[in-house]
This record gives structure tokens, sequence and C-alpha cells, in this order.
């Protein structure tokens, strides 16, 4: 079965696109000299990288006849637990006590209040 030559050349350009991103966030997670930034850069690019390869996996789907359910539920599940692993990794960093480039408000530590 032939796809047809627009919908591959937009899956193509989602999969640069995608691995630009996921790139990007391999390179953050080496070359960042925190935990706090090292956490900053794959959540965010990976969940970039991992959206565009899925809407190109979906976009294929979709031009050979079938519904890209899979892929949609990848895409929410991702979309939703990257944020929250990335900010509760941060809360246990904070309350460890892990350094960091900049100190933490005292707030933002339990246990920890200004006097």
């Amino acid at each position: 079965m032939a796809l047809h030559p627009v919908i591959e050349g937009l899956a193509a350009v989602l999969l640069l696109v995608g691995a630009f991103f996921l790139l990007v966030g391999a390179i953050g997670l080496v070359r960042l000299p925190d935990f706090f930034m090292r956490l900053h850069a794959p959540t965010k690019a990976s969940t970039l990288g991992i959206g565009g390869l899925l809407l190109a996996s979906m976009l294929l789907a979709a031009d050979q006849g079938r519904a890209g359910f899979a892929e949609l539920l990848i895409t929410l599940f991702v979309f939703v637990t990257a944020p929250v692993s990335a900010n509760m990794m941060a809360q246990a960093a904070l309350h460890l006590l892990v350094p960091g480039k900049v100190l933490p408000p005292d707030d933002a530590v339990p246990g920890r209040q200004s006097s």
C-alpha cells in the first residue's frame, strides 16, 4: 500500500522535529551543571520530542486506514506523567537539600521556615 507523498513529507518533518527535541534534551541532561537544571531539560524537550514522533506515527497510521488509538494513549500518558514525575523529583530533592546553583526559597523546603 503506497503512502501519499504529502503525508510522507509531513511525517518526515515531524520525525525530524521530534528527533531534534530529543537530542536537545539529551545534550541538556549531559551538559547542565546541577540536578534541577538537568531535570528541566529532559522533561520539557523529551516530552516535545516524543510528541513529534507519536504525531508522525498517528499520521502514518491514519493514512494506512487504522486509528492511531495506541499512539494517542501513549501521547496522553507521557504528557501527563512527565511533568508530574519531574515535580515529584524536584520536591524530593528540595526535601533532601540537594545542592544546586541557587538556594531554594525557605518556604519551598518543608520544615525550614525563616525566622
